[in-house]
């Protein structure tokens, strides 16, 4: 489906046309990288200070988490979304984390009746996925945001398909920030060791990811369960993948793209981050 800028000027009455925000990808791994100094919490903080240097501020954050699950597409909708902590068996000071942002209950309305999605009101909030790579980029929490659930129902291309239909949000102040990783595998993470020891396969469908990424094929990335044995391994369960075709899908062809934070976690975790704009 698209949608013809008649179309949206009807639609989004609250988000007028600006300059073009980026599309983000955005590897979070464990939780605990938003307590911890390390170099992902770095290298988030580093990509926060940038974009405050190169972009005007965000009307909007739309975060597609790798941690809300739903039947259908929701966005949430409330005043001031909770911040969720959905993880257990680690410290207290973890549980303690807040980030207080703001909602925006006109825009996700409007963004849901575009997208065909229903708007949560109450249940949900901000999980981890969001606002722990949220925080180190933008600390101040002051900019509203909203999530958009991945609909466990819907095979991968059509994840991509939703993607490209936010793309046209980016020219209205909304960053869009897909929030997962490229390799994901717990059941056979090695927590023992060191930064970016990894897996052979680990890198290679990290590296896979990226060949396609810089080749411009994101279809290709939405095929990714057809790579063979390493995509079993990478992605036991698709919900750290699915994030990414909604950041690539929003990226215009062509436009300019970069990595950072690329590396690994406890071997089986690939942390890479991608910049579309």
């Amino acid at each position: 489906m698209t949608t013809d800028a008649s179309d949206l000027s009807l639609s989004l009455q609250s988000l007028r046309p600006s300059a073009r925000l980026p599309a983000l990808f955005i590897g979070h791994g464990s939780p605990m990288n938003v307590i911890q100094d390390n170099e992902w919490r770095r290298g988030w903080q580093a990509f926060g200070r940038e974009f405050v240097a190169r972009w005007p501020a965000p009307r909007l954050i739309l975060c597609v988490s790798a941690h809300w699950l739903t039947h259908g597409w929701w966005i949430t909708g409330m005043e001031r979304p909770k911040t969720i902590h959905d993880f257990g068996n680690f410290p207290p000071e973890l549980f303690a984390q807040q980030y207080p942002a703001p909602g925006a209950p006109e825009a996700a309305r409007e963004i849901a009746k575009l997208l065909g999605a229903g708007v949560d009101e109450g249940e949900w909030g901000l999980d981890h996925g969001s606002w722990s790579v949220l925080k180190p980029m933008f600390p101040e929490a002051g900019i509203p945001v909203v999530q958009l659930s991945l609909d466990w129902d819907r095979p991968p291309a059509e994840h991509l398909a939703m993607g490209r239909r936010l793309r046209a949000l980016r020219d209205r102040g909304v960053l869009v920030v897909g929030t997962g990783n490229t390799v994901h595998n717990l059941r056979v993470m090695r927590r023992e060791l060191p930064s970016n020891q990894a897996y052979d396969w680990t890198v290679a469908f990290d590296s896979k990811v990226a060949d396609c990424v810089r080749a411009g094929d994101i279809e290709g990335l939405a095929r990714f369960e057809s790579w063979g044995e390493m995509a079993r391994l990478a992605h036991p369960s698709y919900e750290h993948f699915l994030p990414l075709l909604y950041a690539a899908g929003a990226a215009e062809p062509g436009e300019p793209v970069r990595f950072f934070n690329e590396g690994y976690q406890g071997a089986s975790i690939a942390m890479r981050s991608i910049v579309w704009g």
